[in-house]
């Protein structure tokens, strides 16, 4: 799917959310991501964390003898700043518990890779 020229001033918006964390009895991150590619948002990328804790101080991590079930994602995203705030509302209903940050970035290089 090509995108428009992308350069120049965006905003990062990062979702931090638990990997249990559901939307309509699915993972959160992939209906996130699947919403914001429905949109034609330019990408999204999903990291999982090793360790973290968030608003609750319950502290997950993967060195536990007990693999933790909630290990932190991370979902970034940039786009323009129209855009994100016009999905801020979906994104409310959707994210139950978690955080959600903006701040200005400025893009040098867009571009798919070359096959």
């Amino acid at each position: 799917m090509p995108h428009e020229k992308f350069e120049g001033e965006r905003t990062l918006m990062r979702i931090h959310i638990g990997e249990s964390d559901k939307w309509h009895g699915r993972p959160l991150y992939e209906a996130v991501v699947e919403m914001l590619r429905k949109e034609k948002f330019s990408g999204v990328t999903v990291l999982r964390g090793v360790a973290g804790y968030g608003g609750s101080s319950v502290y997950h991590t993967d060195k536990l003898l007990r693999l933790s079930q909630d290990l932190p994602i991370i979902l970034e995203i940039v786009e323009t700043t129209e855009r994100i705030e016009q999905i801020l509302p979906r994104l409310d209903a959707m994210v139950e518990g978690g955080l959600i940050t903006l701040e200005k970035v400025r893009v040098i290089l867009y571009r798919a890779a070359k096959k």
